[in-house]
């Protein structure tokens, strides 16, 4: 937990690109004492949009921290057509950890959440199996069943949201969650569920990926982590990566490489979300150093 004198606030921001709106921001936080610790921004001249990362301590900040969000949006939002999302180093979001049977990728993630790699708070995993009940008594992580079925899908999806909420979770990670997550619980966390998909999207789909890639001779296999949309497998790419194959590669080895990508693939891009690096646009992401 940071104290006041280390504690940051992160700005996260678009609007249509206009001369002077960095200073604009800048001023802002400069004239009420914050000093600035990163800016990175961007500009994308097709859509004509900027879009911006900022960071400042609020040490000597004079606006409240619990007003700043007021106070920009009063002030600048609404004046220069600004997008924004205010974050505070100091918060630990908290992550629901969404799984099937397949433990790779949730192995992955805990050993760096056991580690102290990210500033996060996981409190409860889900499954649709009972299968890896025992990752959640081995990290001493609740684990709760929900098993889904057709006919009971929705009644679940709302007992599932309840539980999230009760948890007070922030943000989901599918860790090869093999059920498809309806629109309705989508809406609840727009751009703050992570999934990983075993491909390039939308190359390979189906449920033998690594299978349809050996058949046809392809000499690269990636994994791809995206934000979840209405749109199938088609939300905001976070992360992606790719590993060499040849013809000597056996479906068993393509699988177990495609497998360290999607470990690798996945938390890169759990990692960028938690350390607010993320900003989506339309279906879009940029990413920030």
């Amino acid at each position: 937990m940071a104290n006041k004198q280390n504690s940051t606030a992160i700005l996260l921001m678009h609007c249509p690109d206009q001369p002077g709106i960095i200073a604009v921001v800048t001023d802002f936080i400069n004239v009420n004492g914050g000093n600035i610790i990163y800016l990175d921004q961007h500009v994308d001249r097709v859509e004509n949009i900027f879009f911006m990362r900022i960071e400042w301590e609020l040490a000597a900040f004079v606006v409240p921290k619990d007003k700043i969000e007021d106070y920009f949006s009063t002030l600048y939002a609404a004046k220069y057509q600004i997008y924004f999302r205010l974050y505070f180093n100091d918060y630990v979001p908290r992550m629901a950890v969404f799984v099937s049977r397949r433990s790779h990728c949730i192995y992955d993630l805990l050993a760096r959440y056991t580690a102290g790699e990210w500033n996060v708070k996981i409190p409860v995993i889900i499954s649709n199996h009972p299968d890896l009940a025992e990752v959640g008594k081995r990290f001493d992580i609740d684990f709760h069943v929900f098993p889904i079925t057709k006919e009971n899908k929705q009644e679940q999806e709302k007992a599932e949201i309840k539980m999230l909420r009760q948890y007070g979770v922030d943000f989901i990670v599918l860790a090869r969650y093999m059920q498809i997550v309806s629109e309705d619980f989508i809406r609840q966390y727009p751009n703050r569920i992570i999934n990983i998909h075993h491909s390039f999207l939308p190359a390979f789909i189906g449920a033998k990926p690594y299978h349809a890639a050996f058949e046809r001779g392809v000499k690269l296999i990636g994994a791809t982590s995206h934000y979840v949309t209405t749109d199938l497998d088609a939300g905001p790419i976070i992360e992606q990566d790719i590993a060499r194959i040849s013809h000597k590669d056996t479906v068993e080895v393509l699988i177990h490489k495609g497998q360290d990508l999607e470990k690798i693939v996945l938390s890169r891009g759990v990692e960028k979300h938690i350390r607010r690096k993320v900003l989506t646009y339309k279906n879009k992401t940029v990413i920030f150093n």
